[in-house]
């Protein structure tokens, strides 16, 4: 458990209008590589841990959509922060 829960719905610009698809499943994978849980949902993934540690894997993230050819990056993110700690199991229990 950290202190955060980070969601962030990366949105890479292609050149040509390319499926973002692949770019996306990329930066999924950067967040598997961290080793932070996470869990990838239909519009975004959230991710676990402490907030300087996700934050740096969503710089990471963007700036991997950018080596990978997209013009821009937007990434829309929403932040809980407690820093007594907070963990996805504890807003989402009761409904599993």
């Amino acid at each position: 458990m950290g202190n955060s829960l980070i969601s962030i719905q990366i949105i890479p610009k292609t050149k040509n209008g390319e499926s973002v698809i692949p770019l996306v499943d990329e930066a999924i994978s950067i967040i598997e590589e961290s080793g932070v849980k996470f869990e990838v949902h239909p519009l975004e993934t959230t991710m676990e841990g402490e907030l300087s540690e996700l934050m740096k894997v969503i710089e990471k993230m963007n700036e991997r959509m950018v080596e990978l050819g997209s013009v821009n990056v937007i990434s829309q993110v929403k932040i809980l922060y407690q820093p007594s700690g907070i963990a996805m199991d504890d807003l989402t229990e009761k409904y599993r």
